[in-house]
């Protein structure tokens, strides 16, 4: 391309702007900028051309109206082979652009600001950024534009050398319209019940569920979530089940009262416990069911100490995700070649909720493992050690598949029934999965029981405390049955399905 002559500077955010026209102005660049971004410029020596001498139109509308004008629109988007454009600028005597730098209002976190008015939101709105960018993108064949401080380095070394060809021309136009097509889906969102998602791509998978099945990883622009912001310090790179694991087994985890540990196979727990100390919520999570948790995920809430990792190193295990991790800890699980170990952040528990289904989607907000206002409805009230139990067991069913039971004992899981069709079929595989361990143990149920099979069930194990949504038409047989078992039985107001 020819070289970068005159460049068009108008940008929100000033970081690192000064330093950038610094190196188009020694490259021979001529800068047209405005308002506040013309202040900073001048005042680290930059020589500029403000846009209302180009326009001979000052700003007005306070601001609102400064760059759209044909002044501006006309540098932008004339096309140098094409010669009638040449007769237009050269009748108006405009001088055309071949680079411009903007970017845009802070729309998404004047939202975020809790005391922001809706004028404040509405003066945010930006409306001739987006036009500049556009333009300049739609020519991308004639005209470079940048949009963010991340790109002034490349750019800059591009306009120095002279090689600012088509190939990233084209790249900074993709970027440019997602920026804007970005912008438009959080005011979209903010000011009406449509949305708009946009996704930013992260990376290609090798595959999806299964071998045959293309994937890929996309974030909500805007968005920082833990896998994000996680570090991963060793291992094979996250597959498409490994992002789902562990996302399934991180929220859980967080969710419990630390030191807690929780091992996911499929999205559903294999085991999970609270202890004394990572270690003994590591061992009693892992015996909750061995079988299952061969090449699952280990999400602990907790730092990852050398002992935990010691343990860990023993199994297979796929992904070890925490709050933190001891160098030691590190170190000991080193020559696991193919153990992902991450360390991130907590999962937040803001924005909506999205399933897929045909050329659509379902969202809810996030369903909460929050114990609320509980009600005993058996003649036996639990007691402190029961209702500790119950409490955590309702905490992991809520993170277990539908239809759901887990049987659980000292702060663990010893038994959980999953996706089942059947609630006696849930209750009666956690009981499986228990053995034992079920005499003297307490459960929780996702949702209520529908007749008083599933208490009878139970109580043949050895349950001794219930804890369930409550509200079937038949409760009272239900609690009818509790009693006859001298089952304590909590009724918690609110369920916990899962699909």
């Amino acid at each position: 391309m020819a070289s970068v002559r005159r460049a068009l500077v108008s940008v929100y955010d000033k970081t690192g702007i000064g330093p950038f026209a610094r190196r188009l102005a020694a490259a021979g660049v001529e800068i047209v900028s405005s308002g506040g971004t013309a202040d900073v410029l001048e005042g680290e020596g930059i020589a500029v051309i403000r846009v209302e001498d180009v326009t001979r139109a000052p700003e007005m509308l306070g601001g609102r109206v400064k760059t759209l004008h044909p002044a501006i629109h006309g540098a932008i988007l004339a096309r140098p082979d094409h010669d009638d454009d040449l007769r237009d600028l050269g009748s108006r005597g405009i001088e055309p652009f071949q680079l411009v730098v903007a970017n845009l209002y802070p729309f998404r976190e004047t939202v975020a600001d809790p005391d922001a008015t809706a004028e404040d939101i509405i003066e945010k709105i930006d409306i001739g950024g987006p036009a500049m960018i556009r333009a300049a993108a739609k020519n991308h064949a004639h005209v470079a534009v940048v949009t963010s401080p991340d790109q002034y380095h490349d750019v800059a070394a591009a306009v120095e050398a002279g090689t600012l060809d088509l190939e990233m021309r084209k790249t900074l136009a993709a970027e440019a319209f997602f920026s804007t097509a970005s912008y438009d889906a959080a005011i979209v969102e903010w000011i009406g019940e449509d949305r708009v998602i946009a996704l930013r791509a992260s990376g290609a998978l090798r595959y999806g569920e299964n071998p045959q099945q293309q994937a890929a990883l996309f974030v909500e622009d805007g968005a920082q979530p833990w896998w994000v912001a996680a570090t991963q310090h060793q291992g094979k790179e996250m597959s498409f089940n490994n992002y789902a694991d562990t996302e399934a087994a991180w929220r859980l985890a967080n969710d419990l009262t630390g030191p807690a540990v929780v091992v996911v196979k499929h999205t559903n727990p294999a085991g999970a416990a609270m202890g004394s100390s990572v270690v003994e919520a590591f061992e009693k999570a892992w015996d909750g069911d061995p079988l299952a948790a061969f090449g699952g995920v280990v999400a602990i809430n907790g730092p990852l100490d050398a002992a935990t990792a010691s343990l860990v190193s023993d199994r297979f295990v796929e992904v070890v995700i925490a709050g933190d991790a001891e160098s030691e800890a590190l170190r000991a699980l080193a020559p696991k070649k193919a153990l992902r170990v991450l360390t991130a952040p907590p999962p937040s528990s803001e924005g909506p909720d999205y399933r897929r289904i045909e050329s659509g989607f379902l969202t809810q907000s996030r369903d909460s493992a929050d114990i609320g206002d509980w009600d005993v409805v058996s003649s036996r009230v639990p007691d402190a050690a029961e209702m500790a139990d119950l409490e955590f067991a309702w905490k992991v069913a809520a993170h277990v598949k539908s239809n759901a039971i887990v049987i659980a004992t000292d702060g663990a899981a010893v038994g959980v029934g999953a996706g089942d069709q059947s609630r006696v079929g849930a209750a009666e595989r956690a009981i499986v999965k228990a053995g034992a361990r079920a005499v003297g143990a307490v459960a929780a149920s996702d949702a209520f029981f529908p007749f008083r099979d599933g208490i009878d069930t139970l109580a043949k194990a050895g349950v001794r405390a219930v804890v369930e949504p409550g509200g079937s038409m038949r409760d009272d047989e239900v609690i009818e049955a509790a009693n006859e078992h001298d089952i304590a039985l909590v009724f918690t107001g609110r369920r916990h399905f899962r699909h």
